[in-house]
C-alpha cells in the first residue's frame, strides 16, 4: 500500500491523459471526421465537441447516428476498429504537451508524491501515448477497457485509481479538462482541478478552476484539499 507522500496531507495526484496532460484531442479529431467522411458524413464541431471525455463504444455508436447508420453491437466494434487503427498511426510519435503538465509531473516525482492515470482511451492506445509522456511517472494506470462499461462520467475510474495506489480519495487531487471527467472525480470523492480545453465544465462541488497547469506545485495542490 502506498502512504500518503507529504506530511500535509496530499495523497495522490491523479491525471487525466487526452487534453490534461497531452493536447491529443487534436488527433482524436482527425480521426473522428476521417471516420465520419468514409461513411459519406459530416461531423459538426458541436457535435464532435460533445465527444471530448467519451469511451470508445460511445464514440463509435454516436458516429454512426450522425451517418444515419445501424447502431448494432457489430456495427459499433467495427468503427471502433476503424478508429483504433487510425488514432493508433497518429499516436505513434510524439504528442504535444499541455502548458505546464511536463514540469509538473517532473515537480511531483521530485516530491515523492504518488500519481495514477486516469483515461478513457483504450489500454492499447494509452500505451503509445505513455511512450511520449513516460511510464515511469505513474504508480498507476486505469484505462477506458478496464472498468467494466463504468467509465467517465462515472466515478468507478477514479474509484479505481484510488483502491490501486491504496489512498483515499478525499486526500486527491484529480487534474482534468473535460465534462465527463470532472464529474467522475468529483463522484469518487477528489478535489478536482479543471483546466478548460477544448469545451467548458460548469462549476460544481469540489471543482476548482485555472487557466493552465503552469506555476502549480505541491503546496499549491494541497491547499485545494478540504
Amino acid at each position: 500500500m502506498t502512504e500518503p507522500s507529504t506530511p500535509d496531507g496530499l495523497a495522490a495526484v491523479l491525471w487525466d491523459m487526452d487534453g490534461t496532460l497531452v493536447d491529443s484531442e487534436k488527433l482524436w479529431d482527425v480521426a473522428l471526421y476521417e471516420a465520419v467522411e468514409s461513411l459519406g458524413g459530416t461531423l459538426t464541431e458541436e457535435q464532435r465537441l460533445s465527444l471530448v471525455g467519451s469511451n470508445m463504444d460511445d464514440t463509435a455508436a454516436f458516429l454512426l447516428e450522425v451517418c444515419s447508420r445501424p447502431v448494432t453491437p457489430e456495427s459499433i466494434v467495427e468503427m471502433g476498429e476503424w478508429i483504433r487503427r487510425r488514432t493508433a498511426n497518429l499516436f505513434d510519435g510524439p504528442l504535444p504537451w499541455r502548458p505546464g503538465a511536463q514540469e509538473l509531473l517532473e515537480l511531483l516525482r521530485a516530491n515523492g508524491v504518488p500519481m495514477a492515470l486516469v483515461t478513457s482511451t483504450e489500454r492499447s492506445l494509452t500505451e503509445l501515448a505513455l511512450n511520449t509522456i513516460g511510464r515511469e511517472y505513474f504508480a498507476a494506470t486505469v484505462c477506458g477497457d478496464e472498468v467494466d462499461g463504468l467509465n467517465k462520467p462515472d466515478a468507478r475510474p477514479y474509484q479505481l485509481a484510488t483502491e490501486l495506489l491504496g489512498v483515499p480519495a478525499s486526500r486527491c487531487v484529480a487534474i482534468e479538462d473535460s465534462p465527463p471527467g470532472a464529474a467522475s472525480a468529483a463522484a469518487a470523492g477528489c478535489t478536482v482541478v479543471v483546466i478548460p480545453n477544448d469545451v467548458d465544465v460548469e462549476p460544481g462541488e469540489r471543482r476548482v478552476f485555472r487557466s493552465s497547469l503552469v506555476g502549480l506545485d505541491v503546496p499549491a495542490l494541497t491547499a485545494l484539499l478540504p
